[in-house]
């Protein structure tokens, strides 16, 4: 496969989750914002989900205030702000455009008509009493978008590029949610443990989707350890970074059979895949969680950029 067609399918996957995890981390905005005593610390909860997408300069840039509205818009509609809706969204149509022939006809209608119909979308409708329901929307359309791509694409090259783009996003993302309620908003001490800082740690389950299946596998309240742990080094939880990995390494894997070479990339991803498979959540606390975190964030990045590299993405 020509580089330049597996670079548009990588990315072109990894926009449209890019997109999805923009709303998730709004979604977590808006909930915390509706809590018990949060106007005491409003300015830095909405700063936190700014520092949590890597968009906190780039907003600073243009507002001097950070409030619900303004941050909302940030990143839902502004075409300056590469990681908004609607630069995702429209990045992803184009190169879904560009490689109109490597992918179905149903992954291409579906990113069409989202585009499409978000194009329609005013910014008010990012209002407080309707966020809720636009943020939801632009979820379910990422999820149908993979949908499609699962039901219907060959498992060639193709496939394998357009996963390696969603999973290394998920796991961007993940690490970047816990870091921001860990690190960004963890309270005074006197706080810990407490109702509002379950409650946050509920929310931060709910933007990874995993809040039932926490509930499944640990009986009892909210705890950070147990929290971590889930999205860190449960393999079977689908956001978290061990389960990314292990399907980064398999799908790297699957290239490397078809291509018939192992590059550095295959051994980043393995590299890693066996730090989260040996480490525990007693030896990551010891550490530094936030470190711990910043580090696999880097490592992420490398992995990126190895994966252009070796498999020539312009």
């Amino acid at each position: 496969m020509l580089g330049r067609t597996a670079a548009n399918l990588f990315w072109l996957s990894r926009y449209v989750e890019r997109a999805e995890n923009m709303a998730r981390l709004l979604d977590v905005g808006s909930r915390m914002a509706l809590m018990p005593g949060a106007d005491s610390g409003y300015q830095e909860q909405w700063r936190s989900i700014l520092q949590a997408a890597a968009v906190d300069q780039a907003y600073s840039s243009r507002h001097e205030d950070v409030t619900a509205e303004a941050v909302a818009q940030f990143m839902l509609f502004d075409k300056n702000n590469p990681s908004s809706v609607h630069s995702c969204l429209k990045t992803a149509r184009d190169n879904a455009r560009a490689v109109r022939a490597a992918i179905t006809t149903d992954m291409w209608e579906s990113l069409n008509a989202t585009w499409l119909e978000f194009s329609e979308i005013r910014p008010s409708s990012a209002s407080r009493n309707k966020l809720p329901d636009l943020l939801d929307w632009i979820k379910s359309s990422s999820h149908q978008f993979r949908g499609a791509l699962l039901g219907t694409i060959l498992r060639d090259d193709g496939f394998s590029f357009s996963q390696l783009g969603v999973f290394t996003e998920r796991a961007d993302n993940t690490t970047r949610i816990l870091d921001m309620k860990y690190y960004v908003l963890l309270p005074r001490s006197a706080a810990v443990g407490g109702d509002v800082d379950s409650q946050q740690w509920a929310m931060i389950l709910r933007a990874a989707s995993a809040h039932r299946s926490y509930r499944h596998v640990y009986s009892g309240r909210y705890t950070a350890w147990n929290i971590a742990d889930f999205l860190i080094l449960r393999p079977e939880m689908p956001r978290s970074l061990h389960f990314c990995y292990r399907y980064l390494h398999s799908t790297l894997s699957d290239l490397e059979r078809m291509y018939g070479e192992r590059c550095e990339c295959h051994d980043l991803a393995w590299e890693t895949l066996s730090t989260l498979s040996t480490s525990t959540m007693t030896g990551i606390f010891q550490d530094g969680l936030h470190e711990f975190l910043s580090e696999f964030i880097s490592g992420n990045n490398r992995l990126t950029e190895s994966i252009s590299y070796h498999y020539n993405f312009p």
